[in-house]
């Protein structure tokens, strides 16, 4: 192999791919196979998950209970129940689900649709959906969507993730979870501090990753798509109640045993 790569800078650079390509091919390939990369996958993912899957049996988390996939009026017109969707998930972020079911039943009360919010005054939005956190930035990012939801988009809301962020107040998180609750579609992973903790603690990312974009990059490239969905409640319920933020509970999980974090924390 070594003499293919002499006098490179004479050969076509047909003949350069061709013969890098020849390389790449796995032992047991044929001529003409397709070259694969080697994936990476964390140490132990499968029996991880699925030890996860069994703690989170018993659906009894806040988010399962309270989460934005409950805060919606199902009985609404599927525009409407969209934009309940989009808006309780930017009443989430920085909030207890507790805090933001209770912010969209007083929203719902009003007849919560894109027309009763341009209708409503900013003093009074914000004393309905107080206390979520940072609501006074809420209040101004829902009013500013709002309009724009009905200006551009005839009143229900995009159905591409790059739509979707360009909304002011709506962040990579909140639009994948919108695909996937609003339009039952799968366009990339939800990842929010619980995912991006836990993913980061049981080592599902190559190296270390600062922020949740950045690991949701990393799961998406070895997680299959077919558990894109369900990761996020899973482990969002998970860090919920038992790989807590602070203090997590170790002697509970039932990971204890093949979590490279639990023989630190």
């Amino acid at each position: 192999a070594g003499s293919q790569v002499q006098g490179t800078a004479g050969i076509p650079r047909r003949s350069r791919r061709r013969k890098s390509v020849a390389i790449a091919y796995e032992p047991g390939q044929g001529d003409g196979a397709e070259p694969r990369r080697a994936r990476w996958e964390p140490r132990d993912w499968r029996e991880q998950l699925e030890r996860i899957r069994e703690m989170r049996r018993s659906r009894d988390a806040p988010v399962d209970e309270m989460g934005v996939q409950k805060c919606y009026d199902s009985s609404a017109p599927p525009q409407v129940m969209r934009y309940q969707v989009l808006l309780a998930l930017m009443l989430s972020s920085q909030t207890k689900d507790q805090v933001t079911s209770a912010a969209m039943l007083r929203l719902r009360r009003r007849g919560l649709t894109v027309d009763t919010v341009l209708q409503m005054d900013d003093e009074t939005l914000g004393q309905i959906i107080y206390p979520v956190g940072f609501w006074r930035n809420k209040v101004k990012y829902i009013k500013q969507t709002t309009a724009i939801l009905k200006q551009k988009y005839g009143g229900d809301i995009p159905s591409t993730v790059e739509e979707l962020v360009q909304l002011p107040g709506v962040g990579p998180k909140m639009a994948h979870l919108a695909m996937h609750i609003a339009w039952d579609s799968v366009a990339g992973i939800a990842v929010d501090t619980h995912v991006h903790r836990i993913s980061n603690r049981l080592k599902w990312v190559k190296k270390e990753t600062k922020h949740p974009e950045e690991t949701r990059v990393a799961l998406e490239d070895w997680l299959p798509r077919d558990l894109w969905k369900e990761i996020n409640w899973l482990l969002v319920g998970f860090g919920q109640q038992t790989c807590l933020p602070v203090n997590p509970r170790c002697s509970q999980c039932l990971n204890q045993d093949i979590c490279p974090a639990a023989r630190r924390l």
